[in-house]
């Protein structure tokens, strides 16, 4: 390790207003002084690498520059934009020099850029706009209860990380400033990859878990000028949880809700095997489509696992049905006689029977019986004419005696 500077050179640097420091032949700053410290922030000492504080676009010519200083002891002069402690990149020139009392060392200093320099200065208004700015973003927050806003660089690093929905998330407000985010989610290379997708300038809106705590993100792409490349990306978390815990109990209710419904359903329509090959179906309350519907493919299905001859459907306790479902009717007892069944409608009251009328739809067909009870004597009559002319004798062939 290279050897400290006297106690004197130490207090000088501690005190000079100057952009100085002392790195490492490996560009280590071991050094600060007071105005370098003020200027790019408190990271600048203990180690801290400067081609790490360096844009990635300067990084190339840093290296190179460094390179030749090594190698011809020469001086060197070179421009480099480095990150100060707001995460800013602030455009500088560098003259720096090997240390003639200790060859490991470097001794650099740093001012402003002449490209920066010669840029023209911000106006009065300009600066009150964007300290106005500041403040507002600080403001959200500081004071916005369910918020965190972070920002990241082109690099992925954190250079903004506020808001006091952070604490929910077990951090503290700042924590995350200078990591990389992609560092910092390293082993999962899936959530890493998504990550890198954020520079490809689209805005982004997506719900996602993390922390135990459930997030509603927007990221948004940030350029320093429009027709940009992307050098940056905003993220704004909403912490959603409670509104989720509603919004699941709500589901698990609706669910049960559901559930209880079929229930009364299938209650209220139970399909009956009052005898071998006869099947009834009382329906009871308001039948609407949606309910016609399912009692149609229950019965039609259980017809065909039963070899059913005969379904009777019994109306006596429906007050009221509407046109739809007096045609579904219609369609469902010349459905059953197509699966080789006789279906029976039973218990017809005046107005279901007037609703029909009105329809103009074709009743000749259709096998009514006044009540279940007229209705089950007419299938049972019917099934024992078909077994008693099943069972009867065959006619013998004319001019030969019948078998003894």
């Amino acid at each position: 390790m290279e050897s400290a500077p006297s106690a004197l050179l130490g207090e000088l640097f501690a005190r000079s207003p100057d952009l100085l420091f002392i790195a490492s032949a490996d560009g280590a700053l071991l050094h600060g002084s007071g105005g370098l410290r003020e200027a790019l922030g408190p990271g600048v000492e203990g180690g801290a690498l400067l081609a790490d504080l360096a844009h990635p676009d300067d990084r190339a010519a840093l290296a190179a520059a460094w390179s030749a200083l090594l190698q011809r002891g020469e001086p060197v002069s070179f421009d480099v934009r480095l990150r100060d402690g707001g995460g800013a990149y602030r455009p500088l020139s560098c003259t720096a020099s090997r240390s003639s009392s200790d060859r490991g060392a470097v001794l650099g200093s740093l001012r402003p850029a002449p490209t920066a320099a010669a840029a023209p200065a911000a106006t009065e208004e300009e600066l009150s706009t964007l300290r106005l700015k500041a403040r507002i973003l600080d403001g959200i927050a500081e004071y916005v209860e369910p918020i965190a806003i972070w920002a990241t660089d082109g690099d992925g690093t954190y250079v903004y990380h506020q808001g006091k929905a952070i604490a929910k998330s077990g951090l503290t407000p700042g924590q995350h400033l200078g990591l990389n985010v992609f560092d910092l989610y390293a082993a999962s290379p899936d959530t890493a990859a998504e990550m890198r997708q954020w520079y490809d300038g689209q805005v982004r809106r997506g719900r996602s878990e993390a922390h135990g705590t459930y997030w509603d993100t927007w990221l948004i792409p940030l350029r320093s000028a429009p027709g940009e490349r992307v050098d940056g990306v905003l993220g704004i978390s909403l912490d959603v949880s409670d509104s989720k815990i509603v919004e699941n109990e709500l589901r698990i209710q609706i669910d049960r809700i559901a559930a209880q419904q079929k229930v009364i359903r299938d209650l209220s329509t139970p399909i009956i095997e009052v005898w071998d090959g006869v099947l009834t179906l009382p329906m009871v309350g308001t039948v609407d489509s949606v309910r016609t519907a399912e009692v149609m493919d229950s019965l039609l299905r259980q017809i065909v696992e039963k070899r059913a001859s005969f379904a009777i459907l019994d109306l006596t306790g429906v007050e009221v049905v509407d046109t739809k479902v007096a045609a579904h009717l219609v369609e469902l007892v010349t459905a059953i006689r197509l699966l080789g069944a006789d279906g029976i409608v039973a218990g017809i009251k005046p107005t279901v029977a007037q609703t029909m009328v009105a329809l103009g739809l074709d009743l000749s067909q259709l096998n009514t019986q006044r009540n279940l009870r007229a209705a089950l004597n007419y299938a049972i009559r019917t099934m024992t004419r078909a077994q008693a002319a099943s069972l009867a004798p065959s006619h013998p062939a004319p001019g030969k005696p019948p078998s003894p």
